[in-house]
């Protein structure tokens, strides 16, 4: 199982993520993308979800015509950990 990131770890991967925030009261990162249209949006969460399954590493995600909000925690590890953080990489690279 992956480790938690420790509180320096933590602020030192938010430096490296653009746009990424801390969710209030949880210890987890959230990010909104907004797409030209629900087809590019689901284009989008489709890449996603391949490169996520070879991870074995599922975000939480919310999906209303245009707008994807995603959260990434590693539930099993009661956090965020490396996992997280190279999820939230690989969603920001396929966006471009």
């Amino acid at each position: 199982m992956p480790k938690r990131l420790g509180p320096d770890a933590l602020k030192e991967a938010l430096t490296t993520l653009t746009g990424w925030t801390r969710v209030e009261g949880r210890e987890a990162i959230t990010k909104r993308y907004v797409f030209r249209d629900f087809s590019e949006a689901f284009g989008w969460m489709t890449r996603v979800a391949l490169v996520a399954e070879t991870m074995g590493h599922h975000p939480e995600w919310f999906n209303v015509y245009r707008t994807v909000e995603v959260t990434l925690a590693t539930h099993d590890a009661g956090g965020l950990t490396e996992l997280d953080v190279r999820l939230a990489h690989a969603m920001d690279a396929l966006r471009l």
